[in-house]
């Protein structure tokens, strides 16, 4: 009885392997392979909106969490051209919103805190536009803090595919373009949010926090203190959505 090898692609010069269906982050993720990315989430299907997770595949670039596997594919990940531009979206998030990371009870859980560690990141480069989002904190249980969205849109997925409320949405268009909340006054306590929803787990930065649990886990022992978001690849292995 023959054994059938399986498909494999070069990512920085080692062999991944792939199933049919999967994007070449997908499987870098599921072989331990780490490719930044921030508005991927494994329970969803990838569609590419904050561009951070992209190679160059047979020399031209492209979203890795997008671009499905092929057999003898050359992807290259780890380059100095890539990485200084993956730094670069990451501190104009950081500028565009009011990231300030020793006073945000996500700090240590976030993840664009995680990815710029990960990229050497020390400060934002340019100038803050502090923009003017109010704060939510209607909600009993949930506080919503506008400022620090980086219009990822996984709470929006996650509320309309998984929850079936959809809470969430994005307004306006280029730099007018914000989160809201679906409810007649705008505000998530008249909405159908409640705190067990998927959509309020998926945020990857401080923008949906539970009420009266802040820094239950002291900072210094949380999940990226413990060890670099590079190190957690398996983690955002594809797997099937928990509702």
């Amino acid at each position: 009885m023959s054994c059938v090898a399986p498909a494999t692609f070069t990512l920085d010069g080692t062999e991944v392997p792939f199933e049919a269906g999967q994007t070449i982050l997908q499987a870098a993720l599921a072989a331990g392979r780490y490719i930044p990315h921030l508005c991927y989430h494994p329970e969803f299907k990838p569609h590419g909106s904050c561009k951070l997770c992209t190679v160059a595949v047979n020399g031209a670039h492209a979203t890795s969490c997008t671009t499905p596997a092929r057999a003898g594919l050359t992807v290259v990940s780890e380059s100095r051209e890539l990485n200084d531009q993956r730094r670069m979206l990451v501190q104009l998030l950081f500028v565009e919103g009011n990231h300030f990371c020793p006073s945000c009870e996500k700090s240590g859980h976030c993840k664009l805190q995680a990815v710029a560690y990960d990229l050497g990141m020390t400060s934002p480069r340019f100038d803050h536009f502090f923009p003017d989002r109010p704060v939510d904190a209607s909600h009993p249980q949930i506080l919503l803090d506008f400022n620090r969205c980086i219009l990822c849109e996984l709470c929006v997925r996650a509320s309309a595919e998984i929850d079936g409320k959809q809470v969430f949405a994005l307004g306006g268009r280029g730099m007018s373009k914000h989160l809201l909340v679906n409810s007649p006054s705008g505000l998530l306590r008249d909405s159908a949010a409640t705190a067990a929803d998927k959509a309020m787990d998926v945020c990857p930065v401080g923008v949906i926090l539970r009420k009266r649990v802040g820094f239950a886990t002291p900072v210094g022992q949380r999940r990226f203190d413990e060890r670099p978001i590079s190190g957690a690849a398996a983690e955002y292995a594809p797997r099937v959505a928990k509702t």
